[in-house]
């Protein structure tokens, strides 16, 4: 290979930043609201091609998630706090990781899926990043469809 072949090759050891200005929402989810629904729909009602979930705290009364290389839900019931909610948000395809803990300490966390149902409050930041997309596109190395950020284009 040529250095001029080389330079003409993308290179994926090392990943591309992608700057961008952030606002954010703040918003409070109420007791019997479903976490995944309610942010699916403000991510569709407010049109985010891009966002990231800053912080949130909060109780559920049930809890449903994919575990680590599980094809299906598994779902819990009584009463656990939201420990941790992070990921990526977009009309294209959101990607949230929920942890939570029971009255003992112990520790559960996968991916988000319908059916986590808030019991007292849930407390979210959500940050917005206006000129960027995320898409989703199949990655060859596993098949999953996997993140690509893209500068969004200006109208």
């Amino acid at each position: 290979m040529t250095t001029s072949d080389a330079q003409s090759q993308p290179d994926h050891s090392t990943p591309q930043a992608v700057d961008a200005t952030m606002f954010t929402y703040s918003i409070r989810l109420r007791p019997g609201q479903d976490v995944k629904k309610e942010l699916d729909a403000l991510v569709q009602k407010r049109r985010i091609g891009a966002g990231a979930m800053l912080t949130c705290v909060g109780s559920l009364t049930d809890v449903t998630l994919r575990l680590a290389n599980q094809e299906g839900p598994t779902a819990w019931k009584g009463h656990f706090e939201i420990v941790s909610l992070v990921g990526t948000l977009s009309m294209n395809g959101s990607h949230l990781h929920l942890s939570v803990s029971d009255s003992t300490g112990h520790t559960i966390g996968g991916h988000l899926l319908d059916g986590c149902k808030i019991y007292t409050t849930a407390e979210l930041v959500i940050g917005v990043m206006p000129d960027l997309d995320y898409v989703r596109e199949p990655d060859p190395t596993f098949g999953y469809r996997e993140l690509v950020v893209k500068k969004r284009k200006k109208k």
